[in-house]
């Protein structure tokens, strides 16, 4: 029996509504487009928080999460930003983890935050945590101000336009660098013999 390939989605905020899941939902709809590998998430704020914060690596649920990580080919982590710094919800499970659990595996970094001045916090910040934890390629990090993901009906939030085609992007990225996928759906290769030009 062949198993896929995952890819896992971690949601590193508190709140089960909130701007950076948006962006973690929106990553799952493209994901969901695509065939050949299995998305999981992993919500960390529903791991039971006694076993998280004692860092009781026996525990079930928190095995369970650390063996997420461990199968996933590709990942992608979304978090609010507090005070120029990723959640400290993040902090806790990275912490958890072996020193190696990202190596050889592709992560993509989601942040929002109040405003613009927060956009440092997924290179210096969070960035240096991923590298420390082996990540093979840590790729370029979507961030998103409030006014860039608006709460819409039933206090959901939906990601706007520009916002969407630079996760377009980030997602194709992602498949390429994971999965050896085209990174582009745009035309077929010509061979140089068919070339034509005029000058």
């Amino acid at each position: 029996m062949t198993v896929q390939p995952s890819v896992l989605l971690i949601a590193g905020s508190p709140s089960e509504q909130s701007r950076s899941a948006a962006l973690l939902d929106s990553v799952n709809d493209r994901l969901a487009r695509r065939s050949g590998f299995v998305v999981e998430r992993l919500n960390i704020r529903e791991l039971p928080a006694q076993a998280l914060l004692l860092a009781e690596w026996g525990h079930p649920a928190i095995a369970a999460a650390i063996a997420q990580v461990e199968r996933a080919r590709a990942i992608v982590v979304a978090t609010p930003v507090y005070k120029a710094a990723y959640s400290g919800l993040l902090k806790v499970l990275l912490d958890l983890l072996p020193q190696t659990a990202l190596k050889e595996k592709t992560v993509l970094p989601l942040a929002t935050g109040g405003s613009p001045n927060h956009m440092l916090a997924l290179d210096y910040a969070l960035r240096p945590v991923l590298q420390s934890l082996s990540a093979r390629h840590i790729l370029p990090g979507v961030y998103a101000t409030d006014a860039q993901v608006l709460q819409v009906a039933d206090k959901r939030y939906e990601v706007g336009a520009d916002i969407a085609i630079r996760l377009d992007d980030a997602v194709l990225t992602l498949l390429a660098e994971s999965f050896r996928m085209p990174a582009t759906t745009g035309f077929a290769p010509v061979h140089f013999s068919r070339v034509r030009c005029s000058v």
